[in-house]
């Protein structure tokens, strides 16, 4: 009985123009006005005519959708809270239907500023601000220069004046879980300030291991009462003599290319800043490490014996020599005792990550030199008997840990506004309060000579 039903309604479609109970769309829109003048019952009966019956009480009675909203609707509404639909089949039919409708009521949507987008079913829709709304992953430049880049799935939204369109403030909303959480996706503000406060920060603690590797230089063990640790690694390969050198040319390279992307990336402030937070709370961290527990001397060929001063300006003198030269020894600073964990892997990986991460995922050759030389580097540290396996394995674990964690909640905006978050990370809370999102790779040359950069780069 149930399929001789609905086979009676199919035909009946098919070949009465009168729908039996309520007739069909155009003589409803031509005896009731138009659709924007529709009541909730009216619009009741053209969910029923469609043959979406079991959605009226959601649509109508529970949510009082009237012709205006009507026309208004998306498929995003559809999906999203507070209606949730989950048939895949029934939400794509009705934005089939509600397509249809916008189009025979063009003028109207015209007239109320809900410009008219023949891209609907490829996943635009319009909005009831005089917006349209994407759902493509690929990043879509307005005349207005107001669109940004959300990686991931996001729905962008571009504000439209009569000229097209204009450089307003976008809004990104990016779904997880089936939750929506709203973002403001205008220009991201530099923030210089905040900036020079964590410069200001990584300077201090820069300066404060310094201080720290003096006072563990002074408590060195004796390598004829504390021998080097068995060390699988260290046991296996021998010394390399030049090795720790090249683990440092490493660095540099990694470096200079860090300082290039930093230089014309769009959002350079913001790279800037995240990389001086991270570096300076790891390395706060291994201040406290190396202080706590002293490790003997890795290898007999290091002349490492406990070094005292007179006084404090001694130690201060001692300090200010490792801060200038940045702990290298191609600066001519040698220091003893500072073991665990290691900060030349630190300070390669660290800056391998941000140039992976703040590059175009196309840039295979680029993120490819990049872990080459953060292993190459690595392993002459390894190779050089400089540090124990133990420490570069720790400062490569703390390291990417901490970058990935940081990112992932710079990156969960509902996170990052969490009392939790003020609490346990106050300074990311700080850094970040501003930032909405994964922060887009774009470029720009910083300067306005020479020209053909500027056009070039952008």
């Amino acid at each position: 009985m149930l399929f001789m039903k609905y086979s009676w309604e199919w035909r009946n479609r098919q070949t009465s123009p009168q729908h039996p109970l309520t007739g069909n769309f155009c003589s409803m829109a031509q005896s009731n006005g138009s659709v924007i003048a529709w009541s909730c019952n009216q619009v009741a009966q053209w969910l029923q005519e469609e043959g979406f019956e079991q959605y009226v009480e959601l649509l109508c009675t529970q949510h009082r959708l009237d012709g205006l909203s009507l026309l208004a609707l998306t498929e995003a509404d559809l999906r999203g809270p507070p209606l949730g639909l989950t048939v895949l089949g029934d939400i794509k039919r009705l934005t089939i239907a509600l397509r249809r409708l916008q189009r025979q009521n063009q003028a109207q949507l015209q007239e109320l500023g809900l410009q008219h987008s023949d891209s609907v079913l490829s996943g635009h829709s319009l909005g009831t601000t005089g917006v349209e709304w994407s759902c493509d992953g690929a990043d879509r430049r307005g005349c207005g220069g107001g669109d940004r880049l959300c990686n991931g799935t996001e729905l962008r939204l571009r504000s439209r004046e009569r000229s097209g369109c204009s450089a307003g403030a976008a809004a990104c909303h990016t779904h997880s879980n089936g939750r929506c959480r709203e973002q403001l996706a205008g220009r991201l503000d530099p923030e210089v300030w905040k900036t020079v406060i964590s410069s200001v920060y990584v300077f201090f603690v820069f300066g404060f291991t310094s201080f720290v590797m003096v006072i563990v230089h002074e408590r060195v063990p004796d390598m004829r009462t504390y021998p080097p640790l068995p060390d699988i690694f260290l046991d296996s390969v021998p010394r390399i003599p030049w090795a720790f050198a090249m683990a440092e040319a490493c660095g540099l390279i990694l470096c200079y290319m860090f300082l290039l992307i930093l230089l014309l990336h769009k959002h350079r402030s913001i790279l800037l800043r995240r990389l001086c937070s991270l570096m300076g709370t790891v390395f706060l961290l291994r201040c406290c490490t190396m202080f706590v527990t002293s490790l003997s001397v890795p290898g007999h060929h290091l002349k490492c014996a406990s070094k005292t001063y007179a006084d404090s300006w001694g130690k201060i003198q001692r300090a200010l020599a490792i801060w200038s030269g940045f702990g290298m020894t191609l600066t001519g600073v040698k220091t003893c005792g500072d073991y665990m964990f290691s900060g030349h892997t630190v300070v390669i990986t660290l800056l391998n990550f941000f140039v992976t991460e703040y590059t175009p995922r196309n840039w295979n050759m680029i993120h490819t030199i990049s872990w080459v030389l953060n292993l190459f580097g690595i392993f002459f540290i390894l190779a050089a008997h400089e540090h124990y396996s133990i420490d570069v394995f720790i400062a490569f674990y703390i390291t990417t840990r901490l970058f990935l964690y940081y990112h992932t909640l710079a990156n969960t905006r509902a996170y990052q506004h969490s009392r939790r978050a003020r609490i346990w990370f106050p300074m990311f809370s700080f850094f970040e309060c501003n930032v909405n999102g994964p922060v887009p790779n774009q470029y720009n040359w910083p300067f306005n000579k020479p020209a053909f950069m500027k056009t070039l780069i952008g």
